[in-house]
């Protein structure tokens, strides 16, 4: 038994040395202070790293078919009526939303950005005092009300209603509005006298839409959109006016839901018009993002970057449709973030590491301090030192 004891004491790595062959420096101290202190500090890094979850980032073709877009905004016009603007989206596989209305809020802004009426969009209800019947004669007591439609009928009982039922129908069929006041409904409703009570008024829009995955575009422009010989074109004859202020803060710009990290380059920028008219341009590059937590939800986002041009136009000449645009483009490659924890034997290496590194070090400084001064002050003794 006692020649496996001995056997095992000869393999000791650490031999031991009596304590009274032990020479304590002041250099040796100093050193031994400071590369404590050196090493609790990379242990309390090396902690926060190990308690703080890490995120991996990787890149890969994006394979995804048949999805859609969310499109999230908050704009504010501070110088364009509510009952002007409207807002289109279109994208290249030929699928159209205009004039879109749904999942849009539109709130009445006065002239210091204070909110007069929020309200979904749409111009409203018709006021009903014996309006013209589609006949050509007036609303009787005992009758149901169907206006005309000046012509844009789709079909022979088709009825429009109200200003906005006539200017739709006119969208449909690719026609410009020109004088609202020989509208029976739209003089009724006091469509021009309307425009011109919001007139240096302002408008906050915001919501959402809802796009294919596909390359497009989305504006706010003013005028009712429709389509002429394939080309979109929006009714700017109704407003009697010969520019628009185009001035406007982007609160918010987002494609997706939202995720730690993320930054939206367009969220608070704001832009003032300083010619009559034109056409302000966002080009934008829209990255698709997956965000993993460490609980393992994800979040399908998407991540953009932006470029912007400004096309401007004379008065009375507009050669470029005045509006807001932001073109959007998708990119193939796709980004996923995956948040994840240092496994534990990674940080106990890394402990291991910092301890054993710092401790070496320290001795290969003290050494070489101690023989330094040791050979300094044997020289001198022998006066061979200067």
């Amino acid at each position: 038994m006692d020649g496996i004891m001995n056997k095992i004491r000869n393999l000791d790595a650490y031999p031991k040395i009596n304590e009274d062959f032990y020479s304590r420096t002041l250099s040796g101290g100093l050193i031994t202070v400071v590369s404590s202190v050196v090493m609790f500090l990379l242990f309390f890094s090396e902690l926060r790293l190990y308690l703080h979850a890490a995120t991996e980032t990787k890149l890969a073709v994006d394979t995804s078919r048949g999805e859609t877009l969310r499109i999230n905004f908050d704009v504010t016009f501070p110088a364009l009526a509510c009952s002007i603007v409207s807002v289109d989206a279109m994208d290249i596989s030929g699928e159209q939303h205009l004039d879109v209305k749904h999942d849009i809020i539109k709130k009445r802004l006065d002239a210091h950005g204070n909110v007069i009426e929020a309200r979904p969009d749409g111009i409203g209800a018709p006021k009903i005092e014996k309006p013209l019947q589609r006949h050509g004669g007036r609303l009787e007591h005992n009758e149901t009300y169907c206006g005309s439609c000046y012509g844009a009928e789709a079909a022979d009982d088709d009825c429009c209603n109200s200003c906005e039922d006539v200017r739709e129908a006119y969208r449909k069929k690719g026609w410009a509005l020109s004088n609202p006041d020989l509208i029976d409904q739209c003089k009724r409703e006091g469509f021009l006298q309307k425009i011109k009570d919001e007139e240096g008024e302002g408008c906050n829009i915001y919501g959402f839409l809802e796009v294919n995955k596909v390359a497009g575009n989305f504006h706010f422009a003013p005028g009712k959109s429709f389509q002429q010989s394939n080309v979109h074109v929006h009714d700017l004859l109704a407003f009697q006016k010969d520019s628009f202020n185009l001035s406007h803060t982007i609160k918010r710009l987002a494609f997706g839901d939202y995720f730690p990290g993320v930054v939206n380059p367009l969220d608070g920028v704001h832009w003032t018009q300083e010619q009559p008219s034109g056409m302000y341009q966002y080009f934008l590059k829209v990255v698709p993002t997956v965000y993993t937590d460490v609980s393992g939800h994800t979040i399908q986002s998407n991540q953009f970057s932006v470029t912007e041009h400004f096309k401007g136009a004379e008065v009375g000449r507009l050669q470029s449709l005045p509006g807001v645009f932001f073109f959007y483009d998708l990119s193939p490659i796709k980004v996923t973030f995956t948040e994840q924890h240092v496994s534990f034997l990674h940080f106990l290496t890394n402990v291991c590491a910092i301890v054993g590194g710092v401790f070496t070090v320290s001795g290969i400084l003290d050494s070489f301090i101690y023989h330094g001064q040791k050979a300094i002050k044997k020289k001198m003794e022998i006066g061979k030192f200067s």
